[in-house]
C-alpha cells in the first residue's frame, strides 16, 4: 500500500523557498544526490498543490527540464488539489478539489510506491489529518531568511518524528525520517 511522503529540499533556517515562492536558490544546489537519485524510483504518484504546480521552477530556463516533475527525472500520474479545476485539461496531470479524494486518488495511482507531497500547505494538511508516514528533506548549505517554510502550524505542535536514516552528499545532508505521532 501506497505511503505519503513529504519531500523537500530546504535552507538551514527552514525554509523550501524563498519570499513569494522564489525557487531559483535552489538551482545551484541541484548536483548529484544518491538518496534523492534513488526516491525519485520509489515514486509512484504525485500529490502537488496549486500554488506549487504553477509556481516558480528551479530547472526556469533550462529546455529539458523546466515544468517537469523533479527536472525531467520523473514521469506518472500527478494529483493537483486545488479549489479551482481548469477548463482546460493538463496531460496526465488530475485536478482534485478536496484533499481526501486526492490521496486516495493518488494511492491508488502510486500502487505500493510512495505519494510524494509537494508543497508545505499540502504536507500541513496531511500531517493534521494523520495522513503523512514519512518526511525526507535534503538540508542544503544556505540561509535563505524568508519564505515558504517547510512546515507551518500555526498554534504550534509537537509531532514526534523517528529517523530512518541520515546521509550525505556534495553539498547536502539528507534526512528521511517516520510521523511517529503527535505528543
Amino acid at each position: 500500500m501506497a505511503k505519503l511522503l513529504y519531500a523537500a529540499s530546504m535552507s538551514l533556517d527552514g525554509f523550501i523557498a524563498g519570499p513569494g515562492g522564489d525557487m531559483s536558490w535552489l538551482s545551484e544546489h541541484l548536483g548529484p544526490n544518491p538518496t534523492m537519485d534513488g526516491f525519485v524510483e520509489k515514486i509512484g504518484a504525485i500529490l502537488v498543490g496549486n500554488r506549487s504546480f504553477r509556481g516558480d521552477d528551479p530547472h526556469q530556463g533550462d529546455p529539458e527540464s523546466e515544468g517537469k516533475a523533479f527536472g525531467g527525472g520523473w514521469e506518472g500520474p500527478q494529483f493537483v488539489l486545488t479549489h479551482h479545476i481548469p477548463a482546460t485539461p493538463v496531460p496526465d496531470v488530475t485536478f482534485v478539489g478536496d484533499l481526501g479524494s486526492g490521496v486516495a486518488a493518488a494511492k491508488a495511482a502510486a500502487g505500493d510506491k510512495y505519494v510524494n507531497i509537494i508543497g508545505a500547505d499540502v504536507a500541513r494538511q496531511c500531517l493534521q489529518a494523520d495522513l503523512l508516514d514519512e518526511v525526507l528533506v535534503c538540508v542544503t548549505p544556505v540561509l535563505l531568511g524568508d519564505g515558504v517554510r517547510l512546515l507551518d502550524l500555526p498554534g504550534g505542535t509537537n509531532v514526534k518524528l523517528e529517523s530512518l536514516g541520515v546521509t550525505e552528499a556534495p553539498g547536502a545532508a539528507n534526512l528521511w525520517l517516520r510521523v511517529a505521532g503527535r505528543g
